[in-house]
């Protein structure tokens, strides 16, 4: 017998799953949670083509979820143009309800909108990926410090050429290129040293 009288509401409602420990497609374990908002646009569908179009939907929901993930890094990599889970959250999102919808479409389902909510390193590996996303950061702030102290070299030399405050040789101008590479890329304060005589 089928329940014909089984009262389906229409209204949107919320899935929140369980968050999913899952591998990304560098084979990095996160740990991701999702929110899906959906409502029933067919009711025969919902009743008679699935036993429990809820945990139906939930099950399809845990499926979208790992398909997609597997696709994606968990963050940027040195590749131009490439998508991240965590820098493309809303692209990702919506590759996700649109295959929760194609799963969903046989028990009557809307997908309306897909949501992450939660995105981290599963616990055993969160503090080695720490300590890489902090040496990439240090790296890239060595590399802008380098890059602005070449320049401001650059400059202080091109100045002491055009207004002759002083004629350096070539010996001269290296001892002073090295001298401001080393105050400008340190990091710690300059120690003022005084010279009384001869720089030979």
């Amino acid at each position: 017998t089928y329940p014909v009288n089984k009262k389906i509401s229409l209204k949107a409602m919320t899935l929140n799953n369980e968050k999913q420990k899952i591998n990304d497609s560098l084979g990095n374990p996160i740990i991701i949670g999702i929110v899906v908002i959906w409502r029933v646009v067919n009711s025969a569908k919902a009743v008679f083509n699935v036993e429990n179009y809820k945990e139906f939907l939930s099950t399809q929901t845990d499926s979208a979820l790992r398909n997609i993930v597997r696709l994606y890094p968990y963050d940027e990599s040195d590749a131009q143009g490439e998508k991240s889970l965590r820098g493309s959250s809303l692209e990702v999102a919506e590759k996700l309800r649109l295959e929760i919808q194609e799963k969903a479409e046989i028990a009557g389902l809307e997908i309306m909108e897909a949501r992450i909510t939660h995105l981290s390193y599963a616990p055993e590996i969160a503090a080695a990926m720490l300590q890489r996303q902090q040496a990439s950061a240090i790296i890239a702030a060595r590399s802008m410090i380098v890059e602005g102290a070449v320049s401001m070299v650059e400059m202080a030399l091109e100045q002491l050429s055009e207004k002759e405050i002083v004629s350096l040789d070539e010996e001269r101008k290296a001892a002073m290129v090295s001298n401001l590479l080393v105050v400008l890329c340190g990091n710690k304060d300059a120690q003022p040293i005084v010279n009384s005589g001869s720089i030979y």
